[in-house]
């Protein structure tokens, strides 16, 4: 991890890293792919050293590419992109385990943050006597959203965040490679912040 966020002698990793990102945004949706498998390793080592608990590494890890992809445009090339990713990875992180004190509320949808949009919870400080209304309307467009899936995009997210099934118990029960399932749902979770983000324009 570059120490420095100026990268003012560009490698010629962080060469390739803007070239994938340009190709990205300009719409090869391949470059996205080479951007994850560069840094998949490197960023669940990362989020290891943050996390005690093992089993929503991997979860944390998609999320964080999620996040870091719906900002792209917002990337500036001045920056190395591994540590701008690495800077969204570590704000992510800490703000999973800030969650995981604190007596939370549930804001099932995506929300703008400066970094992009991030799917979080907050402390429930105040008393809103509408408040269930309002949970009960975006628990329902949470769940629109997961039945408009494709059917094996559907599956795999119910079965990962409503059965609570790990990645290996999926892939036995579908009889899918480990690889094959991990793909799925990180396509799943992009098509579903997407699906509420447009939703949140529309309202």
């Amino acid at each position: 991890m570059p120490h420095s966020p100026k990268d003012a002698s560009p490698s010629l990793s962080s060469e390739q890293d803007r070239a994938l990102v340009a190709e990205a945004l300009g719409g090869r949706q391949s470059a996205y792919n080479e951007l994850v498998e560069k840094y998949r390793g490197a960023l669940t080592r990362h989020v290891k050293r943050m996390v005690r608990d093992g089993a929503h590494v991997d979860d944390l890890v998609q999320e964080c590419f999620i996040k870091a992809f719906s900002a792209l445009g917002s990337y500036s090339t001045e920056y190395a992109f591994s540590t701008w990713l690495y800077k969204i990875a570590t704000n992510h992180t800490i703000d999973y385990l800030r969650k995981k004190k604190l007596p939370t509320t549930s804001i099932d949808r995506p929300v703008q943050t400066k970094d992009g949009e991030l799917e979080f919870e907050l402390p429930d400080t105040t008393y809103r006597p509408d408040r269930h209304i309002v949970a009960d309307q975006r628990r329902e467009l949470v769940q629109q959203a997961i039945d408009s899936l494709p059917p094996k995009y559907h599956k795999v997210i119910v079965m990962r965040h409503q059965q609570e099934l790990s990645y290996e118990d999926i892939a036995r029960e579908l009889d899918l490679p480990l690889g094959t399932v991990k793909a799925h749902i990180f396509r799943a979770r992009a098509l579903l912040y997407k699906n509420l983000r447009e939703k949140r324009h529309m309202m």
